[in-house]
């Protein structure tokens, strides 16, 4: 859980000096796919073996405050739910984004092609 940009980085830095890359679940209580993901897909044997080398964070981008407007601005997000995905150097990997949506098998396959394969930015 991180609830501001430093929480975040200084996360993500802890993650990658255990050798980790990192996934940023973006979410908020109102957004109805964010709880989709959670109850559908996290959950999937597939993708829980194909987050094993993964620390997964997850941000509260429900109230409107300043911190939420600061990720927001910061990573370009234009709705939810948005995951980030960070690799071992703390880069965002932006090619392996994923915005809406996605179910467990498309997801387990998305994250083996653009995050474990060491894709390009």
């Amino acid at each position: 859980q991180a609830r501001n940009l430093d929480e975040l980085y200084a996360n993500i830095a802890q993650a990658n000096a255990e050798g980790k890359t990192v996934m940023v679940d973006l979410y908020a209580d109102w957004c109805v796919a964010c709880k989709e993901f959670e109850k559908y897909t996290f959950p999937s044997e597939k993708v829980q073996e194909a987050l094993q080398n993964t620390v997964w964070m997850q941000m509260d981008l429900t109230d409107n405050t300043p911190e939420r407007q600061a990720v927001f601005d910061k990573f370009d997000v234009l709705g939810l739910p948005t995951i980030l995905f960070f690799d071992n150097e703390g880069n965002e990997l932006k090619r392996a984004r994923v915005t809406g949506f996605m179910k467990a098998d498309a997801f387990a396959a998305h994250v083996n092609s653009s995050v474990n394969s060491g894709a390009s930015r």
